[in-house]
């Protein structure tokens, strides 16, 4: 069972993006960002579960447990070695992310300190390369360059600016940051980051249809936005309307399907089931692993109180 929740994190990425598809975009970012977190954690603890068998058969190990029989009954040197591996690659995971979790922190501060300096929500730079981003901060302000307002109409430009808005109001940075660090846990996890970055697009364009009242429009503006776009330096953390599959998140805005009311909802109740039993396979075998885990060491110290 041990093993589980370190190939879970497999089944994850396709379901993902079969999932990103089918579910509102709302529902499909919460449920890719949380899992994610879960499915990092279970094969972050199942590797410190798989260190602890091994150990037992060192003597220091042994005395500190108070153990006088191992855990494992198999082969010591196989079993050292299972130990050695995990806790090698356990220390090189926990070293990336807290490094990447430093580099994270840094640059929200870097951006809250660029959107702090602004005196209003919209910031425009004399720039002739269009560009739109979202920056997070205390409050987050919306960045566009005089390119890109000249690209687009004043009701579009409206569109665009409602949907940089939304990013900012639902903290869309910080779904991102989650799935990016636990990508950093599990290589596997990697591919949740694009359904994700899908995801929070659609939901951004549809809070923007709402705020503007005109699909069409919208679904225009995001076309025209990313055709015109021209990406000079965003700072670290920020969301532009112009990434991801742009002409997926037109189609969409173009069937006129809102967020509440989905197609084909019995594939969408499929694709949930699927992914969430994907979640529960690594929380149940990570549960599972480290109850036997506790019973072991509990037979262990038994057996050696009953030869004292």
């Amino acid at each position: 069972m041990v093993w589980l929740p370190l190939l879970v994190p497999f089944l994850a990425g396709p379901a993902a993006r079969r999932l990103a598809s089918h579910l509102p975009p709302r529902r499909a970012a919460w449920l890719l960002a949380g899992s994610a977190v879960g499915l990092a954690a279970g094969s972050i603890t199942s590797l410190a579960l798989l260190v602890v068998p091994g150990a037992t058969h060192l003597r220091v190990v042994a005395a500190l447990g108070e153990l006088l029989t191992p855990l494992s009954t198999g082969s010591a040197d196989a079993m050292i070695a299972v130990a050695v591996v995990a806790a090698t690659v356990l220390a090189w995971r926990t070293a990336v992310l807290v490094r990447a979790v430093h580099a994270r922190l840094a640059q929200l501060r870097r951006s809250r300190r660029l959107a702090a300096r602004a005196d209003g929500e919209l910031v425009v730079l004399r720039d002739d390369c269009p560009d739109a981003y979202a920056l997070p901060g205390r409050p987050g302000r919306i960045v566009v360059t005089t390119g890109m307002l000249r690209t687009l109409a004043p009701d579009e430009r409206a569109a665009l600016l409602a949907h940089e808005r939304a990013h900012l109001r639902e903290h869309h940075h910080v779904f991102v940051a989650a799935v990016e660090l636990a990508a950093l846990c599990h290589p596997a996890l990697h591919a949740l980051r694009e359904p994700l970055a899908y995801a929070l697009e659609r939901c951004a364009d549809e809070s923007a249809a709402d705020a503007v009242g005109d699909r069409r429009l919208t679904a225009r503006a995001i076309g025209k936005a990313a055709l015109a776009s021209r990406t000079t330096s965003r700072p670290g953390l920020a969301l532009a309307a112009t990434t991801g599959p742009v002409p997926r998140r037109v189609a969409a805005l173009l069937q006129q399907q809102s967020d509440a009311a989905p197609p084909r909802p019995r594939i969408r109740h499929l694709v949930t089931a699927a992914y969430l039993a994907c979640l529960a396979l690594s929380a149940g075998a990570t549960v599972h692993a480290a109850h036997d885990l506790h019973a072991g060491i509990e037979a262990a110290q038994g057996e050696g109180l009953a030869e004292r």
